[in-house]
């Protein structure tokens, strides 16, 4: 364990912008959005205060999850270039505080959540931060190459604790939500393990001492696996598009997305180290950008459709 887990004493003030940074709010707005596609989706009425509730209770789980994550993180956030600048590495808030903040703030969202919309939601919230923090941070990320096809499905239940808040249960539909995300992240991150390298080339997972696939099998191996996970994501997204959450929009949507992201995928499988180096990853990081717009559009058409429905435009 390094020095700086140990230290509980920040070695300087923090501002509220470096507690805001704990939450991870560029992450919370990926869980909020689609937890707000999960309920809107979601068959049956919520009253709006429930529903805004709701969101912002899911939201401080998602902060909750980001502040432990960046307290046991703390020493390999300090290696990674990607990470240093976070709060904690930088010595603005002391690790014990990253840790409190974040105890506090997931008994607060899983019970408020239960008070508010209903407590199979609430005990969904709470095996979510569980999984995020426990199974993928303290476990998965620095034992194996699966760390980010396991731990995914950490990103993947918003949408699913959304959906059971309207209506107290699953159904296929959000499972298939969740699919979608699980399989969309090995891709999303995998990509950008291909690009974050220091300043002398070296690789920033395998600096960290965390198993990335292309620290344990290599950056041609990664390439392969991007492309067979994005292949393998395409009938998911197109399946979840003949449910009763699909439609005409959604499904347009998705087979220009999917054909574009595949497209993206080949290019990279395609690659060789030497020219991708050479022009400074380009087309990885375009497929890394890419990826967000993948996910966001995906379920901005399901939101499309589910406004559209009571007008008699959307859905089958």
């Amino acid at each position: 364990m390094s020095d700086i887990r140990a230290d509980e004493h920040g070695t300087g003030e923090a501002g509220f912008g470096d507690f805001v940074a704990l939450l991870k709010p560029r992450v919370m707005s990926l869980v909020v959005f689609t937890a707000l596609v999960g309920i809107a989706v979601a068959p049956g009425a919520v009253h709006p205060m429930v529903a805004f509730a709701s969101l912002l209770f899911i939201a401080l789980g998602a902060g909750a999850s980001g502040a432990l994550n960046m307290w046991w993180d703390s020493d390999i956030d300090t290696i990674m270039r990607r990470t240093r600048r976070r709060p904690v590495p930088q010595g603005r808030v002391a690790p014990g505080e990253a840790l409190g903040l974040g105890l506090a703030l997931s008994g607060l969202s899983v019970v408020m959540l239960g008070l508010a919309a209903n407590w199979a939601a609430a005990g969904l919230l709470a095996f979510t931060i569980f999984f995020y923090v426990v199974i993928y941070s303290m476990w998965l990320k620095r034992t194996t190459p699966q760390n980010i096809v396991i731990g995914g499905a950490a990103g993947a239940f918003p949408p699913m604790v959304g959906w059971v808040a309207v209506t107290g249960g699953i159904a296929l539909e959000p499972v298939l939500m969740f699919a979608l995300i699980f399989m969309w992240t090995p891709p999303h991150f995998w990509a950008l393990a291909l690009f974050m390298r220091d300043a002398q080339g070296r690789d920033d997972y395998g600096r960290a001492g965390v198993p990335m696939l292309t620290v344990t099998h290599g950056r041609r191996v990664t390439r392969a696996h991007l492309l067979a996970y994005t292949l393998a994501l395409v009938p998911v997204a197109l399946g979840a598009g003949i449910t009763a959450i699909g439609g005409p929009l959604y499904m347009a949507v998705a087979l220009v997305m999917n054909a574009l992201f595949v497209l993206g995928a080949v290019r990279i499988w395609r690659r060789d180290e030497a020219a991708a180096a050479a022009d400074d990853f380009a087309v990885e990081k375009r497929f890394f950008r890419f990826s967000l717009l993948y996910l966001f559009a995906h379920f901005g058409a399901f939101l499309a459709e589910a406004m559209l429905a009571p007008l008699g435009f959307g859905g089958w």
